[in-house]
C-alpha cells in the first residue's frame, strides 16, 4: 500500500518547489545526499535509473527514508518503459518522472495511482499529457526552451502544474527567472551539487533556495 495519496504527493510537489535529481552508485553517499537535502527543508526527491545498480541504490534509499525521513517523497526519474515504472512502483517509488512521454509508463501510473511527470517540450506534448493524466508536467530541456517558451505557454494553458528540469541554476536570479516565466517546481541536478561532500554547507544552500522558493512561485489559478 503507497505511503501517502497521489492528491498528498501532489500537494507537497507544490508546497515544497524545488527538487533534487540526482544519482549516485553508492548507497551510502545517496543516502548522505537525501539527509542534507531533508534536513535543508526539502520534502521531495527525485533519484534518477541512470545506473546499472540504480535499482538496488533506490531500494536502499526507500527503506532509509521510511526509518529516517517519513514526511519525504522519494520518486523516480529517467523512467522509459512500463516494465522500469512497475518494478521501481513496486519498490516503493511514489511518483515517477521522465524525460519523455509514453502511453505505456502513464498506464502504469494510472493503475497504481501513482503520480506521473512526464518530461515535454512542445505545446502539443503538453496537451497530451495532461490528456493522458499528467499530475506534473515537465518541462525538458529547459536550457534549451528557456524562461520564454513557459511565458508563451502559460498563455492557452494557464493552470497546468509545470515544472522545468534542465538549465535552473541554484541562485536567487535564476529561481526569481523562471518563477516569474510561470513554472511551479524547479528540478535541480548537477548545479546543485558542486560540492556534494560538504553537506552542512548544501543544507544551509538549500535552506535559503527553498525559502526563496516559496516566496517566488505564484500559486495555479483555481
Amino acid at each position: 500500500m503507497p505511503r501517502f495519496s497521489s492528491d498528498h504527493i501532489f500537494e507537497t510537489v507544490l508546497r515544497y518547489p524545488v527538487v533534487p535529481v540526482f544519482f549516485h552508485a553508492d548507497a551510502a553517499h545517496a543516502k548522505q545526499i537525501l539527509n542534507a537535502c531533508y534536513a535543508g527543508g526539502l520534502r521531495v526527491f527525485e533519484f534518477t535509473n541512470r545506473g546499472a545498480n540504480a535499482f538496488e541504490v533506490f531500494s536502499e534509499l526507500v527503506a532509509h527514508v521510511q526509518a529516517n525521513c517519513p514526511d519525504m517523497v522519494l520518486g523516480i526519474g529517467t523512467i522509459y518503459t512500463a516494465e522500469d515504472a512497475e518494478r521501481f512502483i513496486q519498490a516503493g517509488a511514489d511518483f515517477v518522472v521522465q524525460p519523455c512521454l509514453t502511453e505505456e509508463v502513464a498506464e502504469v501510473c494510472r493503475r497504481h495511482n501513482t503520480p506521473w511527470l512526464p518530461g515535454t517540450m512542445t505545446v502539443s506534448e503538453v496537451y497530451q499529457a495532461t490528456r493522458l493524466g499528467a499530475a506534473v508536467v515537465k518541462i525538458f530541456p529547459g536550457n534549451v526552451l528557456g524562461p520564454g517558451f513557459i511565458k508563451s505557454l502559460r498563455g492557452p494553458m494557464p493552470t497546468v502544474p509545470l515544472m522545468v528540469t534542465g538549465g535552473v541554476e541554484p541562485t536567487e536570479d535564476s529561481l526569481r527567472e523562471w518563477f516569474g516565466a510561470g513554472v511551479n517546481v524547479v528540478g535541480m541536478g548537477s548545479q546543485l551539487f558542486k560540492n556534494p561532500n560538504d553537506t552542512e554547507a548544501l543544507s544551509r544552500q538549500i535552506a535559503a533556495l527553498l525559502a526563496f522558493a516559496q516566496t517566488a512561485v505564484s500559486p495555479l489559478p483555481s
